[in-house]
């Protein structure tokens, strides 16, 4: 694991990411219908070409309302979390894979990377569904996964916190210990989703290198006098 010492949405943070498979994408990945390739799969394919063909990041940067509100809450979701738990949790650049394009931003981490901690701060609707259910929100295990693959964490803590709730019900904590199975599963199918990736990039490069020839012999067809003599 590469540790890129950068900011959440700063620019340094995007160029990161660029062209790579991450967590907040790793359900997309994982995308299925019942015949053929689902349109969230194939558009993901299709950005991380595009990112790598242009060096341009092509991921939404637009923040709607709810997203702010996630965004400002997380430091009391930290600071809940760490009174309830009694340990401190520290804050992480990018992480990257040692040797393939896939990275993910968490949110926090304890001790060594032993223990990731994910904070989420929904929508109040949302967060009582968490509370009820009372289980790991399936939503989000692709990117529990993802997350725990490149970081080799062995514990897993999901974190929903509403300041809008009575004090006893604004945080919902639900952990999960490493299952290596699962991670395998996950891995060998974002390998092969990777390999896709570079294969579509590669048909994209061979016809950029022979489009110059391409356009040499069409250009050739074109101009070649016609044949003035009777067909037998």
């Amino acid at each position: 694991m590469i540790v890129v010492s950068c900011e959440q949405r700063s620019a340094e943070w995007y160029a990161a990411r660029l062209g790579k498979l991450t967590g907040s994408v790793a359900a997309d990945m994982l995308a299925t219908i019942k015949s053929g390739e689902a349109a969230a799969r194939r558009d993901l394919r299709v950005r991380l070409v595009v990112e790598r063909l242009t060096n341009r990041s092509q991921e939404d940067a637009y923040i709607n309302a709810a997203m702010q509100h996630g965004i400002d809450c997380e430091p009391a979701a930290r600071m809940a979390y760490e009174v309830e738990t009694g340990d401190v949790v520290m804050e992480s650049g990018f992480l990257q894979h040692d040797t393939l394009p896939a990275g993910c931003s968490i949110d926090g981490y304890v001790g060594d990377y032993e223990r990731i901690v994910s904070f989420k701060c929904p929508k109040s609707a949302t967060h009582l569904r968490y509370l009820r259910a009372g289980t790991m929100p399936s939503d989000y295990v692709p990117q529990m996964l993802m997350e725990l693959w490149i970081s080799g964490a062995q514990v897993y803590d999901f974190v929903s916190y509403d300041p809008r709730f009575p004090e006893p019900l604004q945080m919902f904590r639900v952990r999960q210990a490493r299952n290596e199975s699962a991670i395998a599963e996950f891995a060998a199918k974002a390998l092969a989703f990777l390999e896709e990736v570079e294969r579509e990039l590669e048909a994209v490069q061979t016809i950029t290198k022979l489009a110059p020839q391409l356009a040499a012999a069409a250009s050739m067809t074109i101009h070649a006098p016609l044949s003035l003599e009777p067909v037998l």
